[in-house]
C-alpha cells in the first residue's frame, strides 16, 4: 500500500482498496489478493468513485463474492475473543460445538464446499458466532473503560455494520460492530474509547483528539492509522 491508497467502504459491499495512478486514465474494478481494488486517474474525487460504484453495483456485488476465499474445512478464526473453526468429522448433520471460547462448525464428509448456498450458509453461520460473542465480551469491556475513565454512556448495541467499527449518537448511544471481535485487544479498546470520547465532543475536532490521546497514552492517531489495516468483515 502506497501513501496514494485509501480505503472506501461501502454500507453493501464492504470495504475498497482505491490505488491512485497516474498512469490511469479511467476507473477500473478488478479483484486482488481478496480484495476489491480500485484504480483511478489523478482527476477522480470520492464521489465520482462512489456514483460509479452506484452505476456499477449489481455487477460488483457479483465480483465482491468472487473477491472473498471459500470457506473450507480447516478455515480458522484466531482472535483475542474468539477461536473459531471448520472442520469434517463423521455426522450425518452441520453441528456447531462450542467449549469456552473456542467455536467448531462441524461439517458431514460428504459435504460439497462448492456449492454457492453452503458458502453462504458458512459466512451466516459465522458472523452468528462472531454476534454471540460481541454480545458477550464488548458491552462488558466498554463498561469497564466507560468507568476507569469517567465517560458515560446510555446503552450500548451490537451491528452487523461493514462501514464502521463503532458509532456514538448524541444521546450517548454506542453501536458496536460484530466484526470488532476479530482484532487485537489494543484496537478493540482504541474503537470502544473513540466512542466513548464522543459522548463529550461529537465531532472530531483537535478536542476529541486530545481526549482520546489522554485515554490512550498520546497513541490515538497512531491506533488510528493502524486499525485502517484490518477489514470490517469476513
Amino acid at each position: 500500500m502506497t501513501a496514494s491508497d485509501y480505503f472506501y467502504d461501502d454500507p453493501e459491499l464492504g470495504r475498497f482498496h482505491i490505488h491512485l495512478s497516474l498512469r490511469a486514465k479511467r476507473l477500473t474494478f478488478r479483484v486482488k489478493e481478496h480484495e476489491m481494488w480500485v484504480t483511478i486517474p489523478a482527476w477522480a474525487t470520492v464521489p465520482e468513485v462512489k456514483r460509479a460504484i452506484d452505476d456499477l453495483r449489481p455487477r460488483l456485488r457479483d465480483m465482491t463474492a468472487q473477491a472473498r476465499p471459500p470457506i473450507l474445512p480447516g478455515y480458522r478464526i484466531d482472535a483475542p475473543y474468539l477461536h473459531l473453526s471448520v472442520v469434517k468429522d463423521q455426522t450425518t448433520r452441520f453441528l456447531l460445538r462450542r467449549n469456552g471460547d473456542d467455536f467448531q462448525i462441524v461439517c458431514p464428509p460428504d459435504t460439497d464446499f462448492n456449492q454457492t448456498k453452503l458458502q453462504d450458509w458458512l459466512r451466516h453461520a459465522i458472523v452468528e458466532v462472531m454476534r454471540r460473542r460481541a454480545k458477550e465480551v464488548l458491552p462488558q469491556r466498554l463498561a469497564t473503560l466507560s468507568q476507569a475513565h469517567g465517560l458515560r454512556y446510555n446503552q450500548a448495541k451490537i451491528s452487523s455494520s461493514t462501514s464502521r467499527w463503532g458509532s456514538c449518537s448524541s444521546g450517548g448511544n454506542i453501536n458496536l460492530s460484530l466484526y470488532l471481535v476479530l482484532l487485537p485487544l489494543h484496537l478493540i479498546d482504541y474503537v470502544l474509547l473513540h466512542e466513548l470520547s464522543h459522548t463529550r465532543e461529537m465531532n472530531h475536532s483537535p478536542r476529541f483528539w486530545a481526549l482520546l490521546d489522554q485515554f490512550t497514552g498520546g497513541k490515538a492517531h497512531a491506533l488510528r492509522d493502524e486499525l485502517k489495516r484490518y477489514r470490517c468483515s469476513l
